[in-house]
């Protein structure tokens, strides 16, 4: 703790390796980054133990380790009987029948030179680039981080069972500020380097926080999770009515503009959706039905009904949702998601389920502290053109790549609405304004970011696809070209779309920059 100015946070990272895995590990780090070594191997009656600390105070082999946060490599011995040293399994245990199996899987540091860590997990582990965020991609307001995900390469799954239980895949994302602004910057500042939050898997999510937000109910204690912008998921809008339908949203018969603003308008006026479009949870398809009905009926739309419309303000709850993962889930499962404020994402028709609790393990309210995720790895169930099974891949549904800068605005949009209750509560209304202000920012910068956030993970979908046929032995010379074709275009529509990103996050850094100084 002393190396984190006395602050509570994680301090251990331990891994399990195969036999001879330690002694390898060692050399490695012995012969490549002495300075990060805490001890030689320690041997047990059944295991060997071998502690690195996990990163340097600044650039690599030219600054001194970092003594906050250790790594810790453990390998049992060909007759070991005990779980850990000194621990020994405990047969035949009973557990309440709410209580869930969590599996490890990624682990998110904040560090001062995070180019500088990736080289020592490559050099020592052997681990590769997974997922990189290039600079001003990652941004909320005027915070910015650069972000890349390290791991190594698992054992591929026989199984969904496996595939969940199963911890052969390492993933070690990595954040570094930017700027002098926003929750990695100040959690440098206020603890140091270290691990930012843990993530597990479950095999079902939406159950676990519906039960995790009724029990922090009933009895006033628990986690509590980061605030998601409703616009996240979906919300009404005027084309909704007016155009073509996609993805499942809209109108099949789309009617005239007059018609649609006449609509919506009722539809806001009646209290079902608010000024943005975001639809009341509780709404009834009765309730709008019985609005339509006179609308349509002075409008003369004899090409749609009531239900149509019903149908329409419904899945708007949930429309970003819906064009993202289509009949995937039926509208149950989407409304529970909404309700519950889970983060999605689809990648190569692998889902991923997320989501974060605010800080844990801080002993003052606004402190910055490490947090936890949740999440749940849906793996496709797609076959192959030969009808068998088509395989289960490591980590699949891969990082929520949408959600990367939806889980950055998070933080800063609950630091937001926390600044707006607390200048409520005080009667500073002066703070009020700004603080309100603040969280339009990172809504609007939200809605704006998610359809490029899409573009980029389908683009990245695509490319991982055809990079798949490239290293394929079995590919031949005419599939390898036409992978070739299609991998540079989607470099090339991600890197273009990757430019639209950081034009949204300096427009939206400008804004804030003019709400905290008053100009706006």
């Amino acid at each position: 703790m002393a190396a984190q100015v006395g602050r509570q946070g994680i301090a251990v990272l331990a891994f399990e390796v195969t036999q001879g895995g330690v002694n390898a590990v060692a050399e490695k780090y012995q012969q490549l980054h002495p300075d990060l070594v805490v001890a030689p191997v320690h041997e047990y009656d059944s295991h060997k133990i071998f502690e690195v600390y996990a990163y340097y105070k600044g650039d690599v082999r030219a600054s001194e380790a970092d003594k906050g946060t250790i790594l810790r490599f453990v390998e049992q011995t060909s007759n070991c009987t005990e779980f850990l040293p000194g621990l020994s399994m405990v047969a035949d245990v009973q557990f309440p029948e709410n209580a869930r199996p969590l599996y490890f899987d990624h682990w998110v540091s904040n560090v001062v030179s995070r180019t500088g860590f990736l080289s020592t997990l490559k050099d020592t582990l052997g681990f590769d680039m997974k997922v990189d965020f290039n600079a001003g991609v990652v941004a909320a307001g005027e915070a910015q981080i650069e972000s890349s995900v390290m791991g190594n390469v698992g054992k591929t799954p026989d199984s969904d069972v496996e595939a969940l239980t199963s911890r052969s895949q390492i993933y070690l994302p990595t954040n570094n500020a930017l700027s002098p602004v926003g929750h990695v910057h100040w959690y440098l500042e206020e603890i140091g380097q270290g691990v930012q939050h843990l993530a597990q898997r479950m095999d079902d999510i939406a159950e676990f926080i519906q039960t995790t937000n009724e029990m922090r109910e009933i009895t006033g204690g628990g986690f509590t999770f980061l605030s998601i912008p409703r616009s996240y998921y979906g919300r009404l809008q005027l084309e909704n009515f007016t155009k073509p339908r996609v993805g499942g949203v809209g109108l099949a018969a789309p009617i005239d503009v007059a018609t649609g603003e006449a609509l919506l308008s009722a539809i806001t006026s009646a209290g079902i959706c608010d000024s943005v479009g975001i639809v009341r949870l509780d709404t009834t398809r009765d309730e709008v039905a019985a609005i339509a009905k006179g609308v349509l009926a002075s409008s003369g739309a004899e090409d749609t009904t009531a239900d149509d419309v019903a149908n329409v303000v419904i899945v708007a709850i949930y429309s970003n949702l819906k064009k993202l993962l289509g009949d995937h889930l039926d509208e149950t499962q989407y409304l529970k998601i909404v309700r519950n404020e889970i983060l999605v994402d689809i990648q190569n028709d692998d889902i991923l389920y997320q989501i974060f609790t605010c800080t844990v393990l801080h002993r003052k309210a606004g402190e910055e502290a490490p947090f936890l995720e949740f999440i749940q790895r849906q793996c496709s169930q797609k076959c192959n053109p030969d009808g068998s099974k088509r395989a289960v891949t490591p980590g699949c549904g891969g990082f929520g790549i949408r959600n990367f800068l939806t889980l950055f605005l998070s933080i800063e949009l609950t630091k937001a609405l926390n600044e707006m209750n607390k200048a409520k509560s005080e009667g500073n209304e002066k703070g009020r304004v700004i603080a309100e202000k603040k969280v339009q920012v990172f809504t609007n910068q939200l809605e704006e970011a998610n359809p490029i956030l899409t573009a980029i993970s389908d683009a990245m979908t695509e490319a991982g696809i055809a990079k798949d046929i490239l290293d394929a032995p079995s590919s031949t010379d005419a599939e390898r070209a036409a992978a070739k074709k299609t991998f540079d275009a989607c470099e090339a529509r991600r890197e273009a779309n990757n430019k639209l990103l950081q034009a949204c996050a300096q427009k939206h850094s400008d804004w804030m920059r003019a709400v905290c100084e008053g100009r706006a």
